[in-house]
Parts: structure tokens; C-alpha cells; sequence
């Protein structure tokens, strides 16, 4: 049963009354007795009262506010604010619903930006803000931020489809908007979900836009509407048995829907999806749905509300009046960024639409479509020839599983984001298994020329290998739909049943993590058209693999690491003199996939045959006993963990130990030792809880004062961190604790010995520090900047269909395509040839004698006349022509000295 409602009779009297957010309460509570906090500040209690909140939440909030000022030096913000989040939190840690989220917005004038800040700063002990709070705090930011981003362009988008005398009507504005957040919360498990809201919002335009008379819409859509349609009615109830009977309206005008579609750039089948399932049942609850009648305001506004203080988060209606709880003041919701252009009038600025998360949203999701229009949900014909080839056709298994595999994930989307959204989850697993289907071809395509092999029977019959395979593909396809780079103040608060990012779809799958990530590095090779945020998000998964995820209790890792570790330190997992060497490997998936299978390179007379096919090892030599078969796998990851680890560790002691910098290289001696030989610690762990424990450790023996507050603070600066990391650490048997706990009971009782030796006369030998490389990953679709220029760039030529000019770059551009055409080498030597006719000594740009020193680079900006930036002098007109010659000239010779860039493939994009 739903909680009361305030001030009910009100919201019936008038529309604008009943989108306002119900007032707090103007009687104190009677429950909290002023007697009993005397010890208390008496506005602290005044608070409490207007709040109505219980003796047991007053008495946790004034402890937790103890327990902040005892920490801080200077309270960050004003008594007040503190104690509303300090209420928040106590409200929230003995789950008592005493007011909502936008009520203690009110009571204490902050924001929603503000409130999150406060609440981060105030976290200053490991005990402050508990599992629960943080998880309520991100399941509220995530959902704020979709909230926002959905309200600016339901405004940008209203704002082109009414007329200027609607806009500034409530009536018209404010039945869409609560509407939308009616249809969200009743379709969706999960409010979080931007691309469903925003179709669900689409379709509620659709159902307005049919309704609303012609004179109230602007040209575009009065053309949009569908001929047949009949004029919008708002028949009240006294003449509704008067009125004649009219045919019902067809369920959604597909020529109208076609246009809000194209306009806001989605995809018109799954709006279609949206409205057919879940929007449709929610106009059948309204008793809507074939009917030209409109919704009252008044009447949504009241369903909303039964929502909203169910839920006790912000009121969603309070963006309609631009409250200061839901939108900072400073910035405006329609701000349009400008860009000008140098050397041109300010009349002439060119002004560009920021990058909105919807928008950014719909082009990723575009783009995505494009790329896969031509790959079918079936195997190819080139695929159906490499399964013919293997000496087991694994069609069948193939088809089998893809099949098993659907049905446990349309199960477990329909659980995560609704039951009707189930054939949304169909759409995303068709594009899916598309994408699945095309990088399986091109991994086997590039095996045939590595390996000069077409039977793959081995790896083709591996069910680990595809399953993994899809669930990257999957990944892929998810992460383009969920937006991978919402990350809030905290990142671990999201149920993981309505959470679908990774690593969701691992457990939909029963896929181990170890196993998944074998395939990733594989798979980004192989699909040039990923985009740059897709490529970075599967790299951020395998970070989080190597970090936590594939150290669950029951990852096949510790099996491996087991196997390895019985044959002595001999067959360490990474050697540590490969340490401070380049992270190189040509492993394929195919290799880590099949290994172990091949022995040791250590057990051979010979090297292995770089084009021995991955099913067929080589034989051991006569008269040598083989040890345990070397896992690539394993090899291959330790190599990865090694230099993540490093780098993590590199990162939080520049924040605290620049000053003792001969710590560095013995707190990552003791750091690689923990994670070789004694691995085990890393059970249901994650990896910088032992680099935090290592540095403790090693300033401890050295005598350095670093306490973990001092640590847990700065870790807490770091990117990609989550405070359960240090909160929730495992101490033994399913009971949790403190980073400290830790520590003490179990990180310094297994390694005491060792770390007592770094103290002594006689310390270990230190390990070698890791070479940092860049990421093995190229963002192939990324423009490359030629050295030497600021700002000409030669990026691979794209489909047709993704050239798209609104997408390519923030700034305006000059284009030019060189082809196999563009003429002989005379033109360039012409090019020259002008480029030398002048007093411009080519050597300073350092690009045409090899063989002298050349100087650094000067920055060129030829979009600036009369300005030569290298040496300060004023030119004419002519000079700055020559230096974008010049510019072109160099492009040329750096595009010829690089055997990798062919004339075809690319494009010369020259900013100006």
C-alpha cells in the first residue's frame, strides 16, 4: 500500500498546483520528544522535526555528525547542509522512510550536484558512509542524470514541434513531461536506462503530437500527421454520453513516428518495439489506448506522485519548473556552445550543439546499426566453408548453442529492465549475434594467414571459445545501448539484477572471467570499425577482470596458477626479468584458447614452429621428461596484471611518496612477490587492496610515517576507484571489514617474515620495475596527427554511409581525398620544388634530413594570417599559403616513409 499523500485535495484544484512537489509539513513530529535531545543543537532538532523523522534516525544522524567533526579539521560546509545528509544517511541505514530525497533537498537549499559533493567529502573514515548508502546514492545519481538529460531534450525537442504561443503554456508542457515520467516508472525495472526512456519519451510526443490541434504545431509535424487522422477532442465527462461514437484511431501514426524518429535520431523499428510493448500497455492502464481522449495533468501528476514518494527519491515534475533542488542555476538547460572559427567576424561564429548524452547515445547506437547492415544473423558462406573444412562440423553445436544461449538472456533482460521489454533484449541479441558471427569470420581469416591452415575443427568445436565470443560481441552491443561511461561517486550501488553492465552479461552466461578474456585483445583486432569509447570500455573490462573479477573463489585462475606452481619456481607465471621489457606478444585467441596444449618452450630441443596450426603441438624432444604444459593464457594475463598492478601502485605513491622516492622499487618488490607466490590472498579480492597493504607494510619497516587515512584519502582521488574496495575487504569465511582489519588479521600475519626482512641488513633482491607501454589497443578509427604538424591528420577512409559531416569534427574542415588517381609523383616534386623556392630551410621542421639533428618542432598555425608562430614575424598572405604547402608537403613524405599507410585507405583531414 502506498504511503499517504500530502496536500492531496490541492493538487486536484488547479494543473500548476499539481506538479509543484508537496510542501513539508508544517506540524512538528510528536514522535520526537525535544526533552529527550537536549544534549543536542537545537536547530539540529528543528531539522529533525520539520523532517518527521524518528528518535532512532535523530540519534544516528547527530553520531554521524560527531563522528564527521571529530574527523575534519574545517567543516566543509554550513552546519545545516551537514545535518541533512547526515539525516540521509541515517534514514537510509535503518531503511526508515521518514521523507524523500527532494524534501531534504528543500529543508537544507542544496542541489543534487551539491548534496552528492558534500556527501564525498564528508566520507572521511572507512566507516562513515556504509555499503547500503553508497549504493542508494548511485542508483539516485544514475537515475538523476538520465532524469536530466531526458528533460533537456524533451525541452530542445517540444521547442521544434509547438508553436511559440504553446511553449510558453504549462497545460501543453506539462501533461507530456509527466507523462513521460508515468510511462518510465511503470515500463521500467531499471529508470536508469537512457535509450528505453528516451524512446518510451518519443512515444509519448507521438501520442500528444495526434492529439493536438494543427494550429498549435509547427509546419514539419502538421505535415507529419497522418491524413486520415481526425481532430483531437476533449470532451468533457458531462457530454461524454452525448457524443457521437467515432472510429478509433489507429494505435500509432507510423508516418508521425517515422518523423519524431528521424529527427531525433533513433532507430524507427525499436521506438515502434517500445510503443507496441510497453508504452501501449501503459496508455491500456490509463484506459487510453484507442481513444483520442488526453490524460489530465492533474490525474498523472497524482499517479506520479504515488511513485515518487513510494520510491522517496526527487520529483521528476520540478525540472518543468526549473528548480534550483534539480538544475544549477549557473548553466542553462538549452546552452549552445560556440565555436568560432579563427580569423572570422563574430558575427560568422559557427555555433555547435554540445555533445548531449542523448545524442551521444543515438549516433553510437546508429553507428553500430550501419556497421552491422550488411552481416546476417546466420553464419556466411565463407563462415559455413571454414565449418565444412573442420574435421568435426560444428554447424550444429554452433546453431544449438546460440539458440540456448537467447533464451538465458531475453530470461534475464526481461528480469532486469521489465517483463514487456523482453523483445528489446531480442533486438539487442540479433545485432548481437551479427557482430558475433562477423569477428568470428575475420579471427579465422587472419589464423588461415598466420597459420596457412583451413582446418580449425579444435577451436571451432571449443564451446568456451564461443561463448565467449558472443558474450563480446554482446558486451559490445550492450555497453553501445547503456552508455559505458556513466560512472558516478560511487560505482558499486546498483542491484545487479537491473544492472546490465559488465559483468552482467558474464553471469547471464555462467562464463568465467578468466576465460572471457582471452578473447577480448583477439576480438578488437579484428573488428576495425569499433569505435574509440567501445575500444576503451572493453580494455576498462579486462582491467576489471584482472583486478577483481577473475579472482572470484571458484575462477578456473587458481587451477592454472596451482598446476604452474607445482613444478617449482622454475615455471613462474612471468619471469621477473621480462619485467622491465616491452608488453609484446602475437598470441591469438586461437592460442589461449588451446593452451595448454603445447609443452613448454623450456622442454624443446628446438623452437616451436611459428606455423604449426594450435591443435597440433609439437612433439618433446627424445629423452627428455616434460613438465606441466606452459598455459599462454596464464603467461599472457600475469604479464598484464604485472604492469596494471604497477601502474596503479606508480599512481598512489606519486600522490604520497615523491619525497622518499627509494621506497618505490621495494614496495613493488614486496607488491610482486604477493602476487606470485602468494596468490591465494587474492581469493574474492581485488588487487589494490594488496597494493595498499604493501605500502603500508613497506613505510612501516622503514620507518615513514603514512597512515591508511592518509592512503584510503588519496586512493579515493584515484580514476576507476570504488570505496568498498577499502570498506568491504573479505578477512575470512564470509565475514567482511576495514582495508585495516585486513592487514592486521591476514595480509601482515601471511607475509610477516618477508616483510620484516626489508628492514633488515640484508633485503630481498628487488624486482624489476615494470616498462609501462601504451595501450596494445589502436584506435583504428581514430585520426593520426603527422609529427611535426598541429594540426594535419590522416585518418583510415570510412563506409560511405558513416561519413557523416555532423560527426567528424567539432570544427569546420577542408576535405580532400587522395586516391590512386590524385596523378604521378611529379606534383608532389612540384610541390617541392615551390616549397624550396623560397628561404625555408626544411631541415628545421625536422621531417626531410634524416641524417642531421634537426631542432624541435615549431608549432605551425597557418589558420592565422599574417602570423608566422615560429619565429614571431609578420607575413603576407603568400607566406602563409607556402606553409600550408609546406604542411602538405611533409604529409606527403611522411605518408610514403610509412609502409603500413597505403594511398587508398586514407583520407588527408586538414583543420583550419
Amino acid at each position: 500500500m502506498p504511503p499517504k499523500k500530502r496536500n492531496s485535495g490541492a493538487a486536484q484544484k488547479e494543473t500548476k498546483t499539481s506538479i509543484k512537489h508537496a510542501p513539508l509539513p508544517d506540524k512538528e513530529n510528536p514522535d520526537l520528544s525535544v526533552e529527550k535531545h537536549k544534549e543536542k543543537d537545537a536547530d539540529f532538532v528543528t531539522l529533525c522535526q520539520s523532517l518527521q523523522v524518528t528518535e532512532a534516525v535523530c540519534d544516528h544522524a547527530w553520531t554521524i555528525w560527531k563522528a564527521v567533526q571529530a574527523s575534519v579539521e574545517k567543516v566543509p560546509d554550513t552546519e545545516k547542509r551537514l545535518w541533512g545528509v547526515c539525516l540521509f544517511v541515517a534514514v537510509t541505514d535503518l531503511e526508515v522512510a521518514s521523507f524523500t530525497f527532494t524534501q531534504v533537498l528543500k529543508a537544507v537549499d542544496l542541489n543534487v550536484t551539491q548534496f552528492l559533493a558534500l556527501l564525498k567529502k564528508m566520507d572521511v573514515n572507512l566507516d562513515t558512509i556504509s555499503t547500503r548508502v553508497n549504493s542508494a546514492m548511485t542508483r539516485l545519481e544514475k537515475k538523476y542524470n538520465v532524469s536530466l538529460a531526458l528533460y533537456q531534450r524533451f525541452e530542445k525537442t517540444c521547442s521544434k514541434i509547438y508553436t511559440e504561443d504553446v511553449k510558453t503554456g504549462q497545460c501543453w508542457g506539462a501533461a507530456p513531461d509527466v507523462c513521460c515520467l508515468r510511462s518510465a516508472g511503470r515500463a521500467l525495472q531499471m529508470e536508469d536506462d537512457l535509450v528505453i526512456s528516451f524512446h518510451l519519451m518519443v512515444c509519448v510526443l507521438e501520442f500528444f503530437i495526434r492529439r493536438c490541434p494543427p494550429n498549435m504545431l509547427q509546419p514539419l509535424y502538421q505535415s507529419a500527421i497522418s491524413t486520415a487522422q481526425s481532430p483531437p477532442t476533449r470532451t468533457s465527462r458531462r457530454n461524454q454520453s452525448k457524443a457521437k461514437p467515432c472510429q478509433p484511431p489507429p494505435e500509432v501514426d507510423v508516418q508521425l513516428l517515422e518523423t519524431l524518429c528521424k529527427e531525433n535520431d533513433c532507430s524507427l523499428e525499436e521506438v515502434k518495439n517500445v510503443y507496441q510493448t510497453s508504452f501501449s500497455a501503459f496508455l491500456d492502464s490509463m484506459s487510453l489506448l484507442g481513444t483520442q481522449d488526453l490524460p489530465q495533468a492533474s490525474n498523472l501528476s497524482q499517479q506520479y506522485e504515488e511513485l515518487y514518494l513510494k520510491s522517496r527519491d526527487f520529483d521528476g515534475r520540478l525540472f518543468l519548473d526549473k528548480d534550483e533542488t534539480l538544475v544549477n542555476a549557473e548553466v542553462e538547460l538549452m546552452q549552445v556552445e560556440s565555436t568560432p572559427r579563427k580569423n572570422q567576424p563574430e558575427e560568422d561564429v559557427v555555433l555547435i550543439p554540445p555533445q548531449t548524452p542523448v545524442r551521444a547515445a543515438m549516433n553510437s547506437i546508429a553507428q553500430l546499426r550501419v556497421d552491422l547492415t550488411a552481416s546476417g544473423d546466420q553464419p556466411s558462406a565463407n563462415l559455413a566453408v571454414y565449418f565444412k573444412n573442420c574435421t568435426v562440423d560444428p554447424t550444429k553445436e554452433v546453431l544449438q548453442r546460440v539458440e540456448s544461449l537467447s533464451q538465458l538472456f531475453f530470461q534475464r533482460f526481461g528480469q532486469a529492465v521489465g517483463p514487456r521489454c523482453v523483445g528489446l533484449g531480442k533486438q539487442r541479441f540479433t545485432l548481437g549475434i551479427r557482430l558475433y558471427y562477423r569477428v568470428m569470420e575475420s579471427m579465422l581469416k587472419s589464423e588461415e594467414k598466420r597459420l596457412s591452415v583451413q582446418n580449425f575443427s579444435k577451436l571451432l568445436n571449443d564451446s568456451t571459445f564461443h561463448t565467449s565470443l558472443l558474450a563480446c560481441a554482446l558486451e559490445v552491443v550492450m555497453a553501445t545501448y547503456g552508455g559505458n561511461s556513466t560512472t558516478g561517486v560511487y560505482s558499486n550501488g546498483v542491484s545487479p539484477e537491473t544492472d546490465l553492465s559488465f559483468p552482467w552479461i558474464l553471469d547471464v552466461f555462467q562464463l568465467a572471467a578468466f576465460d572471457f578474456y582471452k578473447v577480448i585483445e583477439s576480438f578488437i583486432k579484428a573488428e576495425p570499425n569499433l569505435t574509440k569509447d567501445i575500444v576503451k570500455h572493453l580494455e576498462r573490462c579486462e582491467y576489471q577482470i584482472m583486478e577483481s573479477i577473475a579472482w572470484r573463489g571458484d575462477s578456473p585462475l587458481f587451477e592454472l596458477l596451482r598446476q604452474t606452481h607445482e613444478d617449482g619456481p622454475v615455471e613462474q607465471a612471468e619471469p621477473t626479468a621480462t619485467l622491465n621489457q616491452p608488453l609484446q606478444h602475437n598470441h591469438t585467441a586461437a592460442d589461449l584458447y588451446l593452451s595448454p596444449v603445447r609443452p613448454s618452450n623450456r622442454t624443446l630441443t628446438a623452437p616451436e614452429c611459428p606455423a604449426t596450426p594450435p591443435s597440433q603441438p609439437p612433439a618433446p624432444a627424445p629423452n627428455q621428461t616434460p613438465r606441466h604444459p606452459q598455459s599462454k593464457s596464464l603467461s599472457v594475463f600475469y604479464k598484464k596484471l604485472y604492469r596494471l598492478a604497477y601502474m596503479r601502485l606508480k599512481m598512489l605513491y606519486t600522490r604520497l611518496l615523491t619525497s622518499h622516492p627509494d621506497l618505490e622499487p621495494i614496495m613493488w618488490t614486496l607488491y610482486q612477490h604477493t602476487l606470485q607466490h602468494e596468490y591465494d590472498l587474492m581469493r574474492d579480492r581485488h588487487l589494490d587492496q594488496l597494493m595498499m597493504s604493501a605500502m603500508y607494510a613497506i613505510c612501516k619497516v622503514k620507518n615513514v610515517d603514512l597512515r591508511f587515512k592518509t592512503i584510503v584519502t588519496a586512493y579515493k582521488n584515484m580514476p576507476n576507484t570504488n570505496p568498498e574496495t577499502f570498506k568491504h575487504v573479505l578477512i575470512r569465511d564470509g565475514q567482511y571489514d576495514s582495508i585495516i582489519v585486513f592487514y592486521n588479521l591476514v595480509f601482515m600475519q601471511k607475509l610477516k617474515t618477508n616483510i620484516l626482512q626489508y628492514a633488515s641488513n640484508r633485503p630481498p633482491t628487488l624486482s624489476p620495475i615494470p616498462q609501462i607501454p601504451c595501450s596494445p589497443y589502436k584506435f583504428q578509427n581514430s585520426p593520426l596527427r603527422v609529427p611535426g604538424s598541429n594540426n594535419v591528420y590522416i585518418s583510415p577512409m570510412k563506409s560511405p554511409q558513416r561519413m557523416s559531416p555532423g560527426v567528424m569534427t567539432p570544427r569546420t574542415r577542408i576535405l580532400v581525398s587522395i586516391g590512386e588517381s590524385f596523378g604521378t609523383s611529379d606534383k608532389f616534386q612540384k610541390i617541392n620544388a615551390m616549397v624550396n623556392s623560397r628561404d625555408w630551410s626544411l631541415k628545421r621542421y625536422g621531417c626531410f634530413d634524416r641524417n642531421s639533428a634537426s631542432k624541435p618542432l615549431k608549432r605551425l598555425r597557418f589558420d592565422m594570417d599574417g602570423q608566422d608562430e615560429a619565429d614571431g614575424s609578420k607575413t603576407d598572405g603568400d607566406s602563409a599559403m607556402i606553409q600550408k604547402l609546406e604542411e602538405i608537403s611533409k604529409l606527403c613524405f611522411f605518408i610514403y616513409q610509412n609502409s603500413d599507410i597505403k594511398w587508398s585507405q586514407f583520407f588527408l583531414l586538414i583543420l583550419v
